[in-house]
């Protein structure tokens, strides 16, 4: 089937840059765009041409109504729009408009991403799940902003575990604050983005925004809150169990973490990956999982972290080869294959 379409004013900054949301279009929806000098030709299936089309008179009516794509917006709702059937470019422009994040508008750059906010606001417990860079503590801190500006809430409240990345930083001087403060920078540089400066002071001043180690949530019940656990793999399985029975009424809270980023000392058990296995059916709980697809920094990060998946996968198959080999012929394993052994703990 052939569509032709009428330039409009302006219709060329949906192109993108070396016409690259064409291209996306084009391959999504398996069609060949042929721009013309006053026209562009739609080539394809039916239900794809339709859909194409339906993009182009979404832009014109979002462009008519003031609506402004920054910083590859555009890009990441065409690619929402590819993954998810039943969206619209106009659906998906309006649904980021209508949720007040502060200062800053945030739209789903992802079809995983955009689940993602739909699970936070029907569910009073959500699990995110996935790699570094894919927007989990963002989207979720996004979240609670809203929510406190809408008083749906009248506190946030930021945990992450006092664990650090493979390095030991001994004891650090200071107050109690600015001793815990290195280990929760992430949720601080999330805030200051999506508020003033001068309203996160006064908000954490007051205790309206709260941030802690996850070793103060003992003993309390969370009402009227937006609790978020940042970096939940690093929580053991005490930690873990503490942190989900301290919700209270009128709360949600977002669990976020990446389990192929695990710090823990001496290969204790994962909170979040027990939590994975033990939650994974209890009603009411929702669980989204991210993958290098849903990258949102720099391109070389969705490439590295797709290269570290690789080499696992890789040294994985080796490991079974050989250990198949091994049983076969009762050779052993090379050490530099081996998979290393937890070790044991031993008392001070």
């Amino acid at each position: 089937m052939k569509k032709s379409i009428e330039l409009t004013p302006k219709v060329e900054t949906l192109f993108g840059t070396r016409d690259e949301n064409l291209h996306v279009l084009e391959d999504g929806l398996n069609i060949n765009i042929d721009l013309r000098s006053n026209s562009i030709e739609l080539e394809g299936a039916p239900v794809d041409v339709a859909r194409a089309e339906q993009v182009f008179a979404d832009y014109e009516y979002l462009q008519r109504s003031g609506h402004v794509f920054n910083n590859g917006d555009l890009n990441s709702l065409l690619r929402v729009l590819i993954g998810d059937p039943k969206a619209t470019l106009r659906g998906l422009a309006e649904a980021g408009k209508q949720r007040s994040f502060g200062r800053r508008t945030v739209q789903p750059k992802s079809v995983n991403q955009r689940r993602y906010l739909d699970a936070i606001e029907s569910h009073d417990m959500v699990f995110g799940i996935g790699p570094a860079g894919t927007g989990k503590t963002y989207l979720a801190v996004a979240m609670a902003v809203s929510a406190l500006l809408s008083k749906r809430v009248s506190r946030i409240i930021l945990a992450r575990p006092a664990v650090e990345a493979g390095e030991r930083l001994g004891f650090l001087p200071g107050t109690l604050q600015e001793k815990i403060d290195p280990y929760l920078r992430p949720l601080y540089d999330a805030l200051y983005d999506m508020l003033e400066p001068e309203k996160v002071d006064r908000y954490l001043e007051k205790n309206v925004i709260e941030i802690a180690p996850i070793a103060f949530m003992r003993g309390r019940t969370l009402n009227d809150s937006f609790v978020i656990l940042d970096e939940a793999q690093n929580t053991t399985s005490e930690q873990m169990k503490m942190f989900v029975t301290r919700l209270g009424f009128n709360s949600k809270a977002v669990i976020t973490g990446d389990i192929t980023q695990i710090d823990l000392p001496n290969a204790r058990r994962s909170g979040l990956v027990e939590a994975m296995d033990i939650l994974k059916n209890v009603e009411g709980l929702g669980f989204c999982y991210f993958d290098d697809g849903d990258v949102v920094r720099h391109h070389l990060v969705q490439r590295i972290v797709r290269a570290y998946e690789q080499h696992k996968e890789k040294v994985a198959e080796q490991l079974l080869l050989l250990e198949t080999k091994s049983m076969e012929g009762n050779s052993p394993t090379p050490p530099s294959l081996r998979a290393p052994s937890p070790q044991l703990e031993t008392e001070q």
